[in-house]
């Protein structure tokens, strides 16, 4: 009985990390996505600022 129960646990644990790895590439995607929009939508070079959309 206990090994079967470790197997489950074992199975378990793995989804869940599985599950949380693909939610970061998600995550990662939609950051570049962002990151993206922002560089080309406010360009280089801006009028009056520092020509960056980010305080970096």
């Amino acid at each position: 009985m206990v090994p079967i129960l470790l197997v489950l646990l074992l199975a378990l644990v793995l989804f869940g990390a599985g599950f949380a790895v693909e939610i970061l590439w998600w995550i990662a995607l939609a950051v570049l996505v962002v990151w993206l929009l922002g560089f080309f939508v406010r360009g280089t070079s801006a009028a009056g600022g520092r020509g960056r959309w980010y305080r970096w």
